[in-house]
């Protein structure tokens, strides 16, 4: 067990395959959850319950977070009701059909932009303030093996998430005298509840890829965001750490 008691963190995406998996696990470890969503808000309902359940006080909040509006009334609600806010998990994204970087719509591109980039600018503006008054925090993203793979067919996911990656090392900089950790975490092809429904865990020409030679799971990526978030990682900061396996070494 890592003991975030007493600490509250804001999980952008939290509905998805992924983001909900880092919800329970930062939850089963005492933190208040901030569970954030665009869409689903029947499972934004039952994750909060669930949450509830496990004794720590959850919320759920609907947003566009690539909307600075939106953000800061997610920031407005989320402190009147925690009244702080001490890990950010920026996780939510939008997947668009992989083309070839000329056939790919260059709206595309802007998306990839919004919810990558722009969402980790308009959270940093709203939270990272209060963390540096208190000089101390962890603003984690989660970024993927694509941008260091460049497979063709995922320029502008690739073009977003480096993009994203060189901001978060800036911002590293920035903030550290503070206290604050800035780092990210970049899965691979990572098994979720869907595959375990649909029987899919198992690839065996992408194993084939991988050193590990098997495709990692949603509790290993966010077990990776759990330490980021605990004061175990409280040395390090501008950190992107691979979580796929060997697929992507740096």
């Amino acid at each position: 067990m890592i003991n975030l008691t007493g600490k509250t963190a804001l999980i952008t995406g939290a509905t998805g395959q992924l983001g909900r998996v880092m919800a329970r696990t930062l939850a089963k470890n005492g933190a208040d959850i901030v569970v954030h969503y665009i869409k689903n808000k029947e499972m934004a309902e039952k994750l909060v319950a669930e949450i509830k359940n496990m004794g720590q006080r959850a919320i759920a909040v609907q947003a566009d977070i690539s909307n600075e509006a939106d953000v800061n009334k997610v920031r407005d609600e989320v402190f009147e009701t925690f009244g702080d806010v001490h890990i950010v998990v920026n996780n939510a994204v939008k997947q668009y059909e992989w083309k070839s970087i000329i056939e790919q719509d260059l709206e595309d591109f802007q998306g990839q932009f919004d919810t990558c980039i722009k969402q980790s600018v308009l959270t940093a503006k709203a939270f990272l303030p209060k963390m540096i008054e208190r000089k101390s925090g962890k603003f984690i993203g989660i970024n993927t093996e694509c941008s260091g793979l460049y497979d063709a067919g995922t320029g502008a996911y690739v073009a977003a998430k480096r993009g994203m990656d060189g901001l978060y090392r800036v911002l590293a900089k920035e903030v550290g005298q503070f206290g604050i950790n800035v780092n990210q975490v970049a899965p691979g092809w990572t098994v979720s509840d869907r595959d375990r429904e649909n029987g899919s865990e198992v690839s065996e020409e992408y194993n084939k890829k991988i050193p590990l030679n098997r495709r990692g799971t949603d509790e290993e990526i966010a077990d990776a965001v759990l330490f980021l978030s605990s004061e175990m990682s409280s040395f390090i900061t501008g950190v992107c750490l691979p979580v796929n396996g060997g697929a992507v070494m740096v």
